[in-house]
């Protein structure tokens, strides 16, 4: 675990966060600073900096947050009227926490193309 990873810290329960989905792979939580009603982050247990860090080892593990984005969105209320999951990678992108996440955004009409 690299020492300054925010969401390390969370896997590892040195921050305490309320965890909205937990499986063996993957935990998911409310983001801070929500930008739609329903806004969760999805995580891996395992620390992967960015989507540029991925290799085809992982195929398995990023299956997995798209998995639970399924089941957060069901469990949400919003599966059947639509969400949208996104991915940063690096700065530019929009990434503030090196450690991969899947947003998962709904609850209110998503426009596109998106900012």
């Amino acid at each position: 675990m690299p020492i300054d990873c925010l969401f390390c810290k969370i896997v590892a329960g040195e921050i305490p966060v309320e965890f909205v989905y937990e499986s063996d792979t993957v935990v998911a939580f409310r983001d801070i600073n929500p930008q739609a009603p329903t806004h969760v982050l999805v995580i891996p247990r395992e620390h992967i900096s960015t989507i540029n860090d991925l290799s085809v080892e992982d195929e398995v593990l990023v299956g997995s947050l798209y998995t639970a984005a399924r089941e957060i969105a069901v469990a949400e209320g919003i599966a059947d009227a639509g969400y949208r999951t996104v991915m940063n990678c690096n700065e530019g992108a929009g990434q503030s926490v090196f450690h991969i996440h899947l947003h998962v955004l709904g609850g209110r009409p998503m426009n596109w193309p998106p900012g």
